[in-house]
């Protein structure tokens, strides 16, 4: 293996491992200000219990999910410096704001809400982590908004001279095409992520005997993630229609390539559900298909026309013969890898649409007042969210698989982003002593979020009655470092 094989497989590995916790996190920040406002509005216990259960969760996958985060600033200036030299105009301001605006709303209002629980109103209280969630929201969409970049580059102007593309919109980066699609489709399905959490762990706690007597709370639970995920399941998948689309216009061999359709099909392009073929994914040899549903999924028409393979690497043969900003000569192949990419896709709709289900089937089971059997509630509250978090995390494969050969689309080959002074043995050793920490941090979460699930929701406290103001009863601040 060379410098650009490891430090792909580095980056690999350390984003979809920190990509876990985001959703999660995401997901669980509107989940926990949702259960604290029912509180809030109704007084019932139930919500205030599961509120603060679910709090310490989020807390332990937040903790985790920033550790895992700040490795990935460092491997951009240690494995791919001549990548963040090419992109550091367009990525300087919405990164910035993401950090100096979004981080901080983040981490500032959510240290309020650890720590305000005897010390603001509850509706104030509640409001700090609806603010942790809009806070969520800002980072994602300015994350986001550099990734979207990279797949659709927009706003720009390319310097021969410096080698570098310089930012001269920043607005049309903001909105770019495929940001204004991605960023719903990815809240969508942290939300759905958070929805099968709520359901999965509630299910575990519900079936226990020792925890018999806060059933009905748990059932309760139950049916608000179900819900949740269900709602949140068809919007990921309205999204993801519309993502599909865009997809086509702006990278139709990623499309091509998520079909492994090798030739241009006029009209009624068919969709594999399932396809047996070659090693390298180009012959086929047994496949069952959905007839004209690609067309559909690519141009919105039964009858529209999607690209092939192989008439699309002639033409990015023809335009992107040369790499654009001059660092490396490609050798013509512009394809994907094409059975990654295939199955990458067919996995991520498979367990959305199973997690969905899922859900929808949980609300039939439960419905008024009924108990599912042991059966059922255990093998979809274990299989819901692990389903969800392998769906988001096969997504990002497939988003970043499906554009390569390109670190940026037609303008920057991954083969040319990565830094040139590196040595394979050091790129060898930062990936595996990464890998094994966070191999580390791994047991370290599942070891707490196991011990704290199997704890349950503590009993009913009720926070002092705090207003606008204080009072002279105040307990002293509490700083924590």
């Amino acid at each position: 293996m060379d410098v650009l094989d490891i430090a792909r497989w580095q980056f690999g590995i350390i984003t979809v491992y920190h990509f876990l916790f985001v959703p999660l996190t995401i997901g669980l920040t509107a989940v926990i200000a949702g259960l604290e406002t029912a509180w809030v509005r109704t007084g019932k216990e139930d919500y205030l219990r599961l509120t603060k259960f679910f709090g310490k969760l989020f807390l332990i996958n937040f903790a985790i999910g920033v550790v895992t985060g700040i490795v990935q600033e460092f491997q951009f200036g240690m494995n791919w410096s001549d990548y963040s030299r090419f992109v550091g105009d367009v990525f300087g301001a919405p990164l910035a704001i993401e950090g100096l605006l979004a981080f901080f709303l983040e981490s500032t209002f959510l240290g309020l809400w650890i720590f305000g629980w005897d010390k603001l109103p509850r509706g104030l209280h509640a409001g700090c982590m609806w603010l942790v969630h809009l806070g969520t929201l800002a980072s994602s969409y300015f994350i986001l908004a550099a990734n979207s970049w990279m797949q659709h580059p927009v706003g720009y102007v390319f310097n021969p001279e410096t080698g570098r593309a310089e930012l001269t919109d920043f607005w049309a980066v903001m909105f770019n095409k495929v940001q204004v699609v991605t960023f719903p489709h990815v809240i969508l399905a942290a939300y759905m992520t958070a929805g099968t959490f709520l359901l999965g762990v509630s299910a575990y706690l519900y079936m226990k005997k020792k925890h018999e007597a806060d059933r009905p709370m748990y059932h309760r639970a139950i049916r608000i993630g179900a819900v949740i995920t269900l709602l949140a399941g068809i919007g990921v998948g309205i999204t993801g229609d519309l993502q599909g689309k865009v997809m086509t216009e702006v990278q139709p061999m990623k499309m091509a390539a998520a079909e492994g359709l090798y030739e241009t099909s006029e009209s009624c392009a068919p969709f594999s559900v399932f396809t047996l073929g070659t090693p390298d994914g180009k012959e086929e040899k047994f496949s069952v298909t959905i007839p004209c549903l690609l067309s559909f999924l690519g141009t919105g028409s039964f009858d529209g026309t999607v690209e092939g393979i192989n008439p699309l690497s002639e033409q990015y043969v023809e335009e992107f013969g040369q790499d654009p900003s001059s660092k490396a000569f490609t050798d013509g192949d512009y394809t994907p890898v094409i059975p990654i990419t295939y199955w990458s896709f067919r996995f991520m709709m498979g367990l959305g649409f199973f997690a969905a289900a899922g859900a929808a089937l949980i609300l039939w089971l439960t419905r008024k007042g009924r108990t599912p059997g042991v059966r059922w509630l255990g093998v979809l509250g274990l299989s819901l969210p692990i389903a969800t978090t392998l769906a988001s995390s096969w997504g990002w494969i497939f988003t970043e698989m499906g554009r390569q050969p390109w670190v940026v689309f037609g303008l920057m080959t991954t083969e040319s982003g990565v830094s040139p002074g590196v040595s394979v043995f050091e790129a060898a050793t930062s990936l595996i002593v990464l890998t094994a920490l966070y191999a580390v941090l791994a047991v370290i979460e599942v070891k707490l979020l196991v011990a704290y699930i199997r704890k349950g929701a503590d009993p009913f406290e009720e926070p002092p009655l705090v207003k606008v103001g204080g009072s002279d009863e105040d307990k002293p601040l509490t700083f924590a470092y």
